[in-house]
């Protein structure tokens, strides 16, 4: 696999997850918010400036970006006690689980995407992305399964 393959590879997973996790219309988040959500979800508290040096969006992004996502109630916002000029960013607590709770299981996506593969491919590519998920976002799983299971 090469850098091309790989990132092709991530756009159809997005693209997988994306029609998994259908959202009523008037709930729709762009993609590049929901980038701002997975960033903060990824590396905890963080400072506006260090979402932007993370995703590489302008700064005016990500501030409207966080501002959108806090009426959403999906993350948290407060001023750093240590520098008052900087805001914090967090995901709000029961965010994960009340996405989790509208999430549907991927099998059916997959199965999709995958065109007709058949009952142990989909099995396969299911123990692949999970190993993949254990080995690269594992502190990310951890959070999301417990607050769902809670």
């Amino acid at each position: 696999m090469n850098a091309a393959e790989l990132y092709m590879l991530g756009r159809k997973l997005m693209r997988i997850a994306e029609t998994a996790m259908p959202v009523p219309p008037d709930e729709a988040i762009p993609t590049s918010v929901r980038m701002v959500l997975v960033d903060v979800a990824e590396n905890g508290e963080s400072a506006i400036s260090e979402i932007v040096r993370r995703t590489g969006f302008p700064q005016s992004h990500v501030s409207a970006s966080v501002s959108r996502l806090r009426d959403l109630g999906a993350i948290r916002t407060q001023v750093d006690p240590i520098d008052g000029r900087r805001t914090l960013v967090t995901v709000a607590p029961g965010m994960t689980q009340q996405a989790a709770g509208r999430a549907l299981p991927i099998d059916d996506a997959l199965a999709t995407s995958l065109e007709g593969a058949g009952p142990d491919a989909l099995a396969e590519v299911n123990a692949a992305l999970e190993l993949l998920t254990q080995l690269l976002i594992p502190n990310v799983v951890r959070h999301m399964r417990s607050e769902a299971s809670a």
